[in-house]
């Protein structure tokens, strides 16, 4: 995702959804996040949560690079790409997306990356453990009382592309 600080400079949004649980896994913000920036927040996330089966995102320059290919290869994730101008086939994370894009981005106006990364944060954590979900029974995916755990590597992440 992008949108732009009150100074027009532009602001890049990494969001890492878990298809399964309907969890946000991360939602990473800078002026730019490179392939570099993606190897570093999946290493994190597969140590903490397992390694996923497969990996949807779409075919931008930092999920299609040779080095995050050839990464996700040794580890055995399979890449499920989505077809440039077909949303329908990542709808949890276009759905999640549009949801950040009405209920934060379009509401707040962001000074510094800093701030939208900390607006950002309020909101993952509202949309985990508050905001009721209706493919879950009106329940969030990740309430605080109870963290759910898939076990096994049959679950789909899904790695939304930045613009």
């Amino acid at each position: 995702m992008a949108d732009r600080t009150t100074d027009g400079r532009a602001l890049k949004l990494l969001t890492i959804i878990d298809e399964y649980s309907r969890e946000c896994l991360a939602i990473d913000v800078g002026r730019s996040l490179t392939s570099d920036h993606v190897l570093e927040r999946l290493s994190q996330l597969f140590v903490e949560r397992g390694v996923p089966a497969y990996l949807r995102s779409d075919n931008g320059p930092e999920f299609i690079a040779t080095s995050v290919r050839d990464w996700l290869g040794r580890l055995g994730v399979g890449t499920l790409y989505i077809e440039p101008g077909s949303p329908w086939e990542n709808g949890y994370g276009e759905s999640f997306n549009g949801k950040l894009r009405g209920e934060l981005l379009n509401r707040e106006l962001f000074d510094t990356v800093l701030e939208t990364q900390v607006l950002a944060d309020g909101y993952r954590k509202h949309h985990n453990s508050v905001r009721p979900h209706s493919p879950l029974g009106y329940r969030p995916p990740a309430p605080e009382a109870i963290r759910p755990r898939v076990a096994g590597r049959e679950r789909v992440a899904t790695y939304l592309g930045l613009t």
